[in-house]
């Protein structure tokens, strides 16, 4: 199952785009990163899962993002699309298209560090689903 992250705006050549990239490459081509304009329609999509970061979205632990990840992989998702909005979020349709809305505690982040975040935190599910120590619990 390919796992990718959709984002709004540029991250560049920053410390957080560094994170990001360091986690892909750990991944092994698993995980896909694709930045979009801030008014770009989102890519359209078939066959697979959409979770979208949201500050309202579900706080989960890692252990239940993993166990998620896992019963769509075993369903026969081909691929789940992470995306991460403008300063603005996300629009009322695009949330209500969701199979999931993930949020990162009640605080509010910035977007490129949600980026890094998320990249970390798919590592981790997979590492977890794997029966890799990187998790310790």
């Amino acid at each position: 199952m390919k796992l990718h992250i959709i984002a709004r705006g540029r991250i560049g050549q920053s410390p957080e785009g560094e994170l990001v990239q360091r986690y892909a490459q750990r991944l092994k081509g698993r995980l896909a990163v694709t930045e979009i304009g801030d008014t770009a329609a989102w890519p359209a999509f078939a066959g697979g899962r959409t979770v979208v970061l949201d500050e309202r979205g579900r706080d989960l632990p890692s252990t239940e993002l993993a166990a998620l990840l896992g019963r769509w992989r075993d369903d026969g998702a081909r691929e789940v699309r992470f995306l991460i909005g403008a300063a603005d979020g996300h629009d009322d349709a695009t949330r209500a298209g969701a199979d999931l809305l993930l949020g990162f505690g009640r605080a509010t982040w910035p977007h490129m560090l949600v980026r890094a975040m998320l990249a970390e935190q798919i590592y981790r599910a997979l590492s977890i689903l794997d029966g890799h120590p990187y998790h310790r619990a």
